[in-house]
């Protein structure tokens, strides 16, 4: 499939409906067409894998092109420069979360980004480290808890960044991990405990916020 195809289909599929909901959660895009992330899966299912096509998508700056992305791009295929460059144009937390979830987590650069992006200034590029991690913690199977462990502290200097979508990326991130396994599970809710009484007004949210799936966490146990 084509570009300019791969666009009119996305047009096709595009509802004043969806477009209003861009704005109900929060996610402002440049170049929105107002199509749901249903309808983009169904093409992107039509398209498969094509990463000439993702790249070429990219390009167009179009929010569900992006999104698209995701889903047909070839994680095999996608290096670290390119994850790098996609990361400095990140403009909403759809399109950051949808990435990384879909796609920049199953790379081999995607372990090397986290610590490199959570330095960021940025508030999309910064939230992207955590939204990657919370994703690997999710479906990196072959990862250990020490691998996780190693990032906590990573975690802790970005809990006083009071920018919402930077802090909320942080508690996912947190969350997730503290499923991992017993050990890292003890080791997160430590560290949420010690935020939750610190001075840092986002600090203390975030450790109440990952406290309250952490402790149903361990009760799950």
């Amino acid at each position: 499939m084509q570009v300019n195809e791969a666009l009119e289909a996305l047009r096709a599929k595009a509802t004043p409906k969806d477009l209003a909901n861009l704005a109900r959660f929060g996610i402002t895009a440049k170049n929105p067409l107002g199509v749901s992330l249903a309808n983009i899966q169904a093409i992107a299912k039509k398209i498969g894998i094509d990463h000439e096509l993702a790249l070429a998508l990219w390009r167009t700056e179009i929010y569900e092109a992006r999104l698209l992305c995701a889903f047909i791009d070839d994680a095999g295929a996608v290096s670290a420069a390119q994850m790098d460059r996609w990361c400095r144009e990140f403009d909403n937390w759809g399109v950051v979360d949808t990435l990384c979830f879909k796609l920049f987590d199953r790379t081999q650069a995607a372990w090397t980004m986290v610590p490199k992006w959570a330095r960021r200034k940025p508030e999309y590029e910064r939230r992207a480290a955590f939204a990657l991690l919370a994703s690997l913690a999710g479906h990196d199977k072959r990862a250990t808890e020490e691998r996780f462990l190693d990032c906590l502290p990573l975690i802790e200097a970005a809990s006083t960044d009071e920018r919402n979508f930077v802090i909320k990326g942080v508690s996912w991130a947190l969350r997730r991990m503290g499923s991992r396994g017993p050990k890292l599970h003890q080791a997160c809710v430590k560290l949420a405990r010690e935020l939750a009484e610190s001075e840092s007004k986002s600090a203390r949210w975030l450790g109440r916020d990952a406290l309250r799936d952490l402790e149903k966490t361990k009760r799950i146990r």
